[in-house]
């Protein structure tokens, strides 16, 4: 795998491809409303053939405007932030994230339909979180105390307290993001190593450290200047010449 070569830049992408999926997820709602469809037969419904179709489109699917709207923000917040910080893995991410979240919700759900992003959501929640504390880089750590800031709440819900909520896909999208988490945590962009951080490092050999002493005293060293010294040795090189002088007869 390869490293971020210019990591957090931003580009029109890192809030593009997040709206696109929130503007997807309200159009599928939409649909609901105005046809009067139902897509909930469509989830994740657990250990049944038929339930497997729900591991694709479970994630565009809610149960009502208060469900949507309650997974909206974090949607594009969280993948906002997956794709300005690592934007190379961003659609692995994404994609195997709604894969393996789907099936680890098909095998340990409840025998019910389970729909929503909220998945996805704690993929993307576990992910910033925890590979920001793998990283040793300031910024993505930094990171990681900001979406436990913002959304630390999500834990709880990962355990059965209501029986209105999918916990199992919230489960299954907390453990989602840690394994992803642990298989990227090497391509991802590194603090920068300083030369006393090199294990090779020898301070006696520091063109800067020579300039104090033991005790961080600053010490004046003697200047040289290079290019006089040059000038004074091609000089005494010339002086040592021996000219001799004829005169010209015609």
């Amino acid at each position: 795998m390869n490293k971020q070569e210019q990591p957090f830049t931003f580009s029109i992408d890192t809030l593009l491809y997040p709206l696109l999926f929130v503007l997807l997820i309200w159009l599928v709602f939409a649909i609901e409303i105005r046809f009067g469809y139902r897509f909930n037969k469509y989830g994740v419904y657990p250990q049944t053939i038929k339930g497997l179709r729900g591991v694709l489109f479970s994630p565009l699917i809610h149960s009502g405007i208060k469900h949507l709207y309650s997974n909206t923000i974090p949607l594009f917040v969280l993948s906002s932030a997956l794709f300005y910080f690592y934007r190379p893995i961003a659609f692995k991410v994404v994609i195997y994230g709604i894969l393996l979240s789907g099936l680890i919700t098909w095998l340990i759900g409840r025998p019910s339909y389970h729909i929503g992003a909220s998945g996805l959501i704690y993929v993307l929640f576990s992910f910033n979180f925890f590979i920001g504390l793998f990283s040793k880089n300031y910024r993505l750590t930094a990171l990681s105390f900001v979406v436990v800031f913002l959304y630390g709440s999500l834990f709880m819900y990962a355990f059965p307290i209501d029986e209105q909520i999918s916990w199992e896909g919230h489960t299954a999208g907390l453990i989602t993001g840690l394994v992803f988490a642990i298989l990227f945590r090497k391509t991802i962009a590194k603090s920068k190593k300083y030369v006393w951080e090199d294990p090779n490092y020898n301070e006696e050999e520091d063109e800067f450290l020579k300039y104090f002493d033991e005790n961080g005293n600053f010490i004046e060293l003697p200047h040289v200047n290079e290019w006089f010294t040059e000038t004074d040795e091609i000089s005494k090189e010339i002086s040592e010449i021996n000219y001799i002088f004829k005169e010209h007869k015609e």
